[in-house]
This record gives structure tokens, sequence and C-alpha cells, in this order.
């Protein structure tokens, strides 16, 4: 489902009101709500954005929005989880978003909790595991040469 465009003078609260609604049978309310946020933020400028994340990366995010899906989970803020959706749907990212995937290295030393013992191997995995935070630095790093 492709997000709506935002019209000419269209308020945030006139285009939330209009793009939520058209992405919540695809998506979790709060997911919608944050995907029709970053579609208003970012209207206004074209932003380049990718998708060339490593499989690895997609699998650890299926794994835990599976898991979440399955089982609940309070874990995790809305980001995470938005996030973890983006990856498992391989949907392109920004620059913005691929350096806040690099800065959640600082969570690697929860990586090995088990999802049912507590968050951190379960927001790791949202995150993209180590496959997607690896990536997200080698990326900074492409991208800061140009």
């Amino acid at each position: 489902m492709p997000i709506p465009k935002r019209k000419a003078a269209e308020s945030q609260k006139d285009f939330m009101s209009r793009c939520i609604p058209m992405l919540t049978p695809y998506h979790k309310q709060s997911e919608a709500i944050a995907i029709c946020y970053d579609a208003f933020k970012g209207s206004a400028v074209e932003l380049e954005s990718y998708n060339d994340y490593p499989e690895g990366a997609v699998n650890n995010a299926k794994r835990a929005v599976e898991y979440k899906e399955k089982n609940g989970s309070s874990c995790g803020t809305r980001v995470g989880w938005t996030r973890a959706g983006q990856l498992a749907r391989r949907e392109k990212i920004s620059r913005d978003t691929i350096s806040r995937m690099a800065s959640f290295k600082r969570h690697q030393q929860h990586k090995d909790v088990p999802y049912s013992e507590g968050c951190g191997g379960l927001m790791w995995d949202a995150w993209g595991g180590s496959a997607g935070v690896n990536w997200a630095i080698s990326k900074l790093k492409e991208l800061d040469k140009k």
C-alpha cells in the first residue's frame, strides 16, 4: 500500500486523518501513525533512501515481529517496532534512520537475552540484529565518503 501524498497546504491533522485509515488495514495502528507522521514530516523534501541491507537483517526483524504478534510484548518503543516493520518489509530507509540503526550498537551487550527472558535479544533483532547494525555502520561510512 503506497503512502498518500501530502496535498498542497494540507495541515498535519488533515493529512493524518486521511493517511492513517488508509494504512490500518495493512499495519497496526501505532505503525500506521508512525509511517504517516514520517511521511508528513518528510513530504517537503524528497530524501534519498536505501533498502540494500542484508537478508539477515530482514530475517532478524521478521523473527522479532512474529514473536511479538504471537506472544505479545511490552518491550521496545513505537520507533523500534516501526523499524522492525520497515526492515521486515524491506522498505527503503533514510540516512537518518540508518544512523539510528547504527547507534543501536550500544545495546549489543544484551543481544543474547532470550526473547522469553527479557527485551534485549528481541529488540536487538527488531533493529536488524548484528547484520542490520553492522550494515548501518558500514553504510554510514560509505555515504559520508560521498
